[in-house]
């Protein structure tokens, strides 16, 4: 079992950048591919960027980078020139597998997300 938490939501001013970290416990993330997904009111969760285990990495915007220190444990999203409609709950999840996962069900572990509010 994976065990994931968010951190570093907030409020934001559209222009600015905030970097969500994604901590994992139970298990040691480098055998897993990692991914981020958002979820705004009334809207399905979203693909946002992930990253397999060797770095390579894929993202919806080229605003947002994915990283990963499997030495800390943790995954990383950097937002950069966020606007209001990067509005959303922002969730990490994890998979024991090696790919790029754009789906919601290619992954198995799910934290309980951090908000992200963006205002004009």
């Amino acid at each position: 079992q994976v065990q994931l938490v968010e951190s570093g939501g907030g409020s934001v001013q559209a222009g600015g950048s905030l970097r969500l970290s994604c901590a994992a416990s139970g298990r040691t993330i480098s055998q897993y591919a990692m991914g981020w997904f958002r979820q705004a009111p009334g809207k399905e969760r979203e693909f946002v960027a992930a990253i397999r285990l060797n770095g390579y990495a894929d993202s919806v915007e080229g605003r947002f980078t994915i990283s990963r220190d499997n030495a800390k444990n943790t995954v990383y999203l950097q937002m950069n020139s966020l606007k209001p409609e990067d509005t959303a709950v922002y969730y990490c999840a994890a998979v024991q597998r090696d790919y790029i996962g754009k789906k919601t069900y290619l992954y198995d572990y799910w934290g309980q997300g951090t908000q992200v509010t963006v205002s004009s």
